[in-house]
């Protein structure tokens, strides 16, 4: 079930709503947290019911493992290691199970998500920042629906603390406004925006597919903002949910293309994301460095940079994607180091470039397609002028210049757009700044509605979201 579906819209979501504060209303928590997990199967369930077995198994095997982790026992720490292997091992053995000889398996859905939730679970477990929790707590917490198939991800005692306050077992009016709000933004970053995007963007990575300079710079742009607007669209439409059932989940992004280096990038760019490889994975690897040096510590941001890379999956592409990105981790550091700095603008320009290179190796199948793309963007197909009053381009003929035919009217609504994209990124207020100074007023419940009802009009199509492929 997509959160950009008329059945989730006009009949789970309020279902899920009524159901869960009705309960709370006559007393009935415990039935109230019965229901939210019950629907939180349901729309995990909506997909394939037979990946359902998997998430119930790793739930009962993590809480299991927690709940002796929080107590004095001898075997602790081996316990620990068996629970890191076991999670490990089933991400492993889902994402590359064609790379040690099993038949290709799908994917379950949001099996890296609620598995990177709960190895967060056990590390505190381990460290003593956890409590004991009922079974019925812990699977709220892990199966909670708004964050179970993309996140943002989340802690234990962030979450429960507050679906556990008696104050948000009742309905909060003005929590569910913000709620609404949150969502529709994140709603029309997803239909109006990113699937306008995706329509450009496809193409350009079909197999085959000569690109000349404009239309290999149309591809590239094109997916860097529909990647963008579909996850923190997702996201967004997340975190609405939340409001409505008076949870706060973390946010995930901050407006990442306003900035000025890598380092800032992945500071603003998939947030928990960055903040579990920061916690889970860079500071352990750090640890374990015999000696705690400069040139230690760039080894570990490259190592940590590289397993984000290969987390996405099996693939010469996303190998690709996690060392370019750790080189130019370590390549910021040492330039910080040294208090070098580029202009504003430059840092900008470099930074951006970078990402949207990227991402063109993360989006495409195979090396190949992404070299094919990104061999464009150099010129090397040539460069194809539109014919705007342009007659003959004369001798730069001779360094692959052409004239091509008229711009097509669905080229120049994708040149408003990056206007406006661009526009956008840098002079409007993020989600997170939104909320902050959110009030219910009828000019905001207009433009809420009227983006609203254009959505509807979009959603005649199912379109998932990107990081479902996760």
């Amino acid at each position: 079930m997509l959160f950009n579906s008329y059945g989730f819209i006009f009949l789970f979501l309020p279902v899920a709503l009524l159901g869960y504060f009705g309960l709370n209303h006559f007393k009935q928590i415990t039935l109230g947290k019965m229901w939210l997990i019950a629907a939180s199967l349901y729309f995990y369930s909506y997909w394939n019911i037979k990946n359902l077995p998997l998430l119930l198994t790793s739930i009962l095997v993590n809480y299991v493992i927690g709940q002796y982790l929080q107590k004095d026992i001898s075997w602790k720490k081996n316990l620990f290691r068996f629970g890191l292997v076991f999670n490990v091992g089933l991400l492993f053995f889902f994402k590359y199970a064609g790379l040690i000889g099993f038949a290709k398996i799908a994917l379950p859905l949001g099996i890296s998500f609620f598995t990177l939730q709960q190895i967060g679970f056990l590390v505190d477990a381990y460290e003593g920042l956890t409590t004991e929790k009922s079974f019925l707590d812990y699977t709220v917490f892990v199966s909670f629906f708004p964050q179970l198939i993309s996140g943002p991800i989340g802690h234990f005692q962030h979450l429960m603390p507050q679906i556990e306050n008696p104050e948000n077992k009742r309905f909060n009016i003005d929590q569910f406004s913000l709620g609404l709000f949150v969502f529709c933004l994140g709603l029309t970053k997803k239909v109006l925006i990113s699937e306008a995007f995706a329509s450009w963007a496809k193409p350009g990575f079909e197999a085959g597919a000569t690109l000349d300079f404009l239309a290999a710079w149309k591809t590239s742009l094109s997916y860097t903002f529909q990647l963008y607007y579909d996850f923190s669209g997702y996201t967004d439409m997340a975190i609405g949910i939340g409001h409505m059932f008076n949870v706060k989940l973390p946010h995930n992004f901050n407006s990442p293309f306003r900035s000025k280096s890598v380092i800032e990038f992945w500071s603003r760019w998939h947030m928990t994301l960055s903040q579990f490889i920061n916690t889970y994975v860079f500071t352990p690897l750090v640890r374990a460095m015999p000696k705690i040096t400069f040139r230690n510590t760039m080894i570990a941001t490259f190592l940590a940079m590289f397993i984000a890379g290969v987390w996405h999956g099996a693939g010469w592409t996303f190998v690709v994607y996690g060392a370019i990105h750790g080189a130019a981790l370590v390549m910021n550091h040492i330039r910080k180091k040294k208090k070098k700095k580029f202009p504003g603008w430059l840092a900008w320009l470099l930074t951006f470039n970078f990402i949207n290179v990227s991402f063109v190796i993360f989006r495409a199948h195979e090396m190949g397609d992404a070299l094919r793309v990104l061999k464009g963007m150099l010129g090397f197909n040539g460069v194809v002028i539109p014919r705007i009053g342009i007659k003959s381009v004369g001798a730069l003929k001779d360094f692959g210049f052409k004239v091509g035919s008229y711009l097509y009217p669905d080229d120049y609504f994708l040149i408003v757009m990056f206007i406006g994209v661009f526009w956008a990124i840098h002079k409007l207020h993020n989600t997170s700044e939104l909320e902050k100074t959110f009030k219910p007023q009828t000019k905001v419940a207009m433009a809420c509605g009227i983006a609203f009802v254009l959505c509807l009009f979009g959603m005649n199509r199912i379109t998932e979201f990107i990081y479902f492929n996760f």
